[in-house]
């Protein structure tokens, strides 16, 4: 059986990621959410980070690298943006909201999968 991170990395190579990363980055109002090469580097990045758990990186405490899923390898993706670019002062902080407001609201996504279901 395929692990999350398998699944999710297979989804990135589909049109149909595109326009869920467009879409997540519309809804919680992403300041570059319509630069669509941001967009398009942000789902490249995301598909490396993937790539990188399916080596067995773990890149989110306590999510383990095959459960790494594709709104946490978008939302990784994005977080690690900020460290390396320069910009704005008002566009970083509207960026940091948008990673706080996806985490906010899925954190499911961002924790070990077997802490959903105690047995």
């Amino acid at each position: 059986m395929k692990s999350i991170a398998e699944k999710s990395f297979e989804l990135t190579s589909l049109f149909e990621a595109e326009i869920f990363v467009w879409l997540m980055l519309k809804f919680w109002r992403h300041p570059l959410a319509d630069d669509k090469d941001f967009v398009n580097g942000l789902l490249e990045n995301a598909s490396a980070a993937l790539e990188n758990a399916l080596q067995g990186e773990e890149l989110i405490e306590g999510l383990p690298p095959t459960d790494l899923n594709f709104i946490a390898a978008v939302w990784y993706a994005e977080n690690g943006a900020l460290d390396a670019e320069e910009m704005d002062p008002a566009v970083i902080e509207a960026r940091k909201a948008w990673l706080l407001a996806v985490r906010r609201t899925l954190p499911s996504c961002f924790c070990n999968p077997t802490d959903l279901n105690p047995t």
